[in-house]
């Protein structure tokens, strides 16, 4: 496949990097990532109201821009450079994308509606190491015409601020995929706790969500009751297109702020830049950097054929995979690499090297490391041998 972008692409793109490089500073991205809500709420009204980011590919008719998951790939990858400290993936990547795949035109008009408004949300579905669609714990049961929720949700991405929850829940005795519920959930509702959780990367935060007795009317459940299985594990793969994207905009950065550190930093009199040794690990760098680049912009393709309906729609649990597997590994490798070319200086609190290494290793066990993405590669490969016997 040959890609490049369009005009339009290209012209959001470059917006969004000159957006990002003057608000999402290494000082803005400190101040942002100590506060207790975890971001600046007057940046992300900026982001929602002079950009409309969060639009971007909600279709026109529910408000949104209606792009392409091409565009919002490009913007992730900026927002993944600059380290932005925003509700942001949660809310587009995890949330819009849930009801993009599960909800009733009714639900997408309301709920999609306020998140083109600047509403906040998110998903939550995983409870234990199980990341995957079929790890959902928390059930769910009827009761009259409502329904009930009772469960514990770990590692939710900007849980403690978010205003709209998706929750998952499976029906008892149900396994897989099977049984799975979403349900659009107000986080004010009566039964539902949130925590926010202490973890590696100050610059994203995650929550811990309890339910208890959370009764919920039937128009809070998005489709039909136990049938959202495949849509939450297509949400997950939609995802983690866009968290492969952040990746390879994280690894620009390195590479581009290590360079620069070694042209300036001398030794015998000359810039270490100039030692072969320094060439290597800068030549390595940027190879992983364009191998991610080359499959996260396939990966988008196909993603926005898997919303559309594409003929590429079946290939996008292959290509999630191919590209977070990469871009895991190839993210945190290139943090170690900066940290050994800036020395001593790149453990210090005074660079950001620091803030992009913590990055590299949450974002690599966010929806799946590289084993679990290769393995679910080879289960397809092996599925599809077994199919074409």
């Amino acid at each position: 496949m040959e890609f490049a972008f369009t005009d339009e692409q290209q012209m959001i793109r470059d917006t969004a990097e000159a957006f990002l490089k003057d608000t999402s500073t290494s000082e803005a991205v400190r101040a942002a990532m100590v506060t207790e809500l975890g971001y600046d709420a007057e940046l992300w009204q900026r982001l929602c109201g002079e950009m409309y980011w969060q639009a971007i590919h909600i279709p026109e008719a529910y408000g949104g821009l209606g792009l392409s998951y091409v565009e919002l790939v490009a913007i992730m990858e900026q927002m993944g450079r600059y380290l932005l400290c925003a509700p942001y993936f949660s809310t587009v990547c995890l949330a819009t994308n849930a009801l993009l795949c599960a909800a009733s035109e009714e639900q997408k008009a309301e709920h999609l509606g306020a998140i083109c408004e600047g509403r906040s949300a998110t998903l939550a579905w995983q409870s234990g190491r199980d990341g995957s669609a079929a790890g959902v714990s928390a059930a769910y049961r009827k009761d009259g015409d409502d329904y009930i929720l009772d469960g514990h949700y770990r590692y939710v991405v900007d849980g403690h601020s978010a205003e709209l929850l998706i929750l998952a829940a499976r029906e008892a005795g149900s396994e897989g995929l099977s049984g799975i519920s979403l349900f659009a959930v107000d986080a004010s509702s009566a039964g539902l706790s949130r925590e926010l959780l202490t973890t590696l990367d100050q610059t994203r935060r995650q929550a811990s969500l309890n339910v208890d007795g959370l009764r919920l009317p039937t128009s809070a459940l998005l489709g039909e009751a136990g049938q959202s299985g495949a849509a939450l594990e297509k949400t997950l793969q939609l995802a983690t297109v866009a968290l492969a994207a952040e990746q390879t905009g994280g690894m620009q950065q390195l590479l581009d702020s290590t360079v620069d550190y070694t042209l300036e930093r001398k030794q015998f009199n000359r810039p270490i830049a100039s030692f072969q040794s320094i060439k290597h690990k800068a030549a390595d760098m940027m190879m992983r950097n364009e191998v991610a680049r080359s499959a996260i912009y396939y990966a988008a393709c196909v993603a926005d054929e898997a919303l559309t309906g594409g003929p590429l729609a079946g290939e996008l649990a292959e290509a999630a995979s191919i590209a977070k597997a990469w871009c895991s590994e190839a993210y945190f490798n290139n943090a170690g690499e900066a940290l050994q070319m800036h020395g001593g200086v790149g453990f210090t609190w005074e660079y950001d090297v620091h803030l992009y290494f913590k990055r590299a290793k949450a974002s690599e066990h966010l929806l799946g490391n590289s084993d679990e993405h290769r393995e679910r590669v080879a289960k397809l490969l092996l599925d599809g041998d077994v199919a074409a016997l």
